[in-house]
């Protein structure tokens, strides 16, 4: 599951974090994903949700600094079901390995990757969860080649890959198109029909026609038997968070 939970701003009123907070851990609970990558989260949210969500741990970094300030692009695990072997964090930057601000990118931006064990079946993947930039059309340009070139540097035993997150893209835009010569994207073979709105991004408006596709799963080596944008409102008729978490059922 991907999911950008929308970071904590106490200006969105109805919709500030205190109020979606529990809707987030239910939602979670309730489809229980494997592997959840979330984008936008603050040091409080991720504690929030590593506190509520036992069975799962986590691992990533805030983007400002390398430790604990800024948003993360964390990945949370189950810990029964997954067990993490490796795990790190790149700046979408040319100087990658340091919090930095990448080519005409308005902020840090970063992906956190690791190297997960499925238990029953010992079978490891790589994981990449990452945001890309909302203004800098280099930026996401060179960001997708960046992870690429980091994903083939790192995926030396040729493993199974994910790649998930907010990429602030359509699908005709070129980093996206890019992509997709190197990855699969999830929604185009999966093999149960896609379910869900087309787009993933609602800006927390109470009707959206939800065309805006900008959050993505794509796959390397695996199966993608199923593939939603899940559209769930809280006990009070309001989003979640202002993009839906996208849902797939993977195998070997």
């Amino acid at each position: 599951m991907s999911y950008n939970i929308r970071y904590d701003n106490p200006n969105d009123g109805e919709n500030r974090w205190d109020r979606r907070k529990q809707a987030v851990v239910d939602l979670v609970k309730h489809y229980e994903p494997l592997v959840l990558g979330i984008q936008e989260g603050l040091h409080r949210q991720v504690a929030y949700l590593d506190s509520s969500l036992v069975d799962y741990a986590y691992f990533g970094v805030g983007r400002e600094d390398g430790k604990t300030k800024g948003e993360y692009s964390a990945v949370f695990y189950h810990q029964r079901e997954v067990k993490l072997i490796q795990q790190g964090t790149f700046w979408l930057s040319e100087t990658s390995e340091k919090p930095s601000v990448g080519w005409d990118a308005a902020l840090e931006r970063i992906c956190t990757y690791g190297l997960l064990e499925h238990q029953a079946t010992q079978q490891r993947f790589w994981v990449f969860n990452t945001h890309f930039d909302h203004r800098g059309a280099k930026a996401r340009n060179q960001s997708a080649r960046l992870i690429m070139r980091k994903i083939n540097e790192l995926n030396t035993d040729d493993l199974p890959v994910v790649l998930m997150g907010d990429f602030n893209l359509l699908p005709i835009n070129k980093p996206i198109r890019y992509l997709k010569t190197q990855l699969q994207d999830g929604k185009k073979i999966t093999q149960k029909a896609f379910y869900g709105p087309r787009g993933t991004f609602n800006g927390f408006r109470p009707k959206p026609l939800l065309l805006k596709r900008i959050d993505y799963v794509f796959v390397r080596k695996f199966k993608v038997e199923s593939y939603t944008h899940i559209d769930d409102r809280t006990s009070e008729n309001l989003w979640v968070s202002d993009h839906l978490p996208v849902f797939c059922t993977l195998s070997f």
